[in-house]
């Protein structure tokens, strides 16, 4: 007995083009910032091409640990003349014909754990893309913090180190890093389940 055809699920994108981004979203902080860093990567499918109308969100914590947001009661009034006043612990770009993305942001702090444990210095990532029914989770972390990554908690609980690898930016020129996400296949970025 065959029933009616299944009706496809609806993906995540590529309409989210068309309202989602704005002209500053991949500048965490403005160009030039004292302390500005740059993350550039690509966004690859399964066969290792790129993905031309993905959107990468990173949300994060600002050099003092604390994120720009009300509800972290950490969180200093970041009065105007504040070294990072202009940071908003959020970005958003879109990738390109080439899937690349590029924001500029500060590098985070380390943050406490709820078990008094340490988080390496990371940047929380969401991917939106064609194909996806929801968006996935990754972290950015930065290769010149070896000892903070070797205790950091989510990445101890990562057995193999090629997975690790994975959420390791890779290190560029000077404040310069480099993190491409793997949608799946050989060296798929490992992603959470949020």
């Amino acid at each position: 007995m065959t029933g009616p055809p299944l009706t496809p699920s609806q993906t995540v994108g590529p309409f989210f083009a068309i309202c989602l981004p704005w002209p500053d979203g991949p500048q965490v902080v403005p160009e030039g910032s004292p302390g500005a860093i740059v993350i550039t990567g690509r966004v690859l499918d399964g066969a290792g091409e790129p993905v031309p109308d993905a959107l990468i969100e990173t949300w994060q914590a600002g050099p003092d640990g604390t994120f720009a947001h009300p509800d972290d009661p950490r969180t200093v009034t970041r009065a105007a003349g504040h070294a990072d006043a202009a940071f908003r612990g959020f970005g958003r770009c879109p990738t390109g014909a080439d899937g690349e993305y590029r924001i500029v942001t500060l590098r985070p702090a380390p943050l406490p754990c709820g078990d008094g444990r340490t988080q390496a210095p990371h940047l929380d990532v969401s991917v939106f893309a064609r194909g996806l029914l929801d968006r996935v989770v990754t972290r950015i972390y930065f290769p010149d913090e070896e000892e903070a990554n070797a205790a950091d908690p989510i990445l101890l609980s990562l057995s193999e180190r090629s997975r690790r690898a994975t959420l390791i930016a890779a290190p560029g020129t000077a404040g310069e890093f480099r993190f491409d996400i793997r949608l799946q296949g050989e060296g798929e970025t490992v992603f959470f389940d949020v």
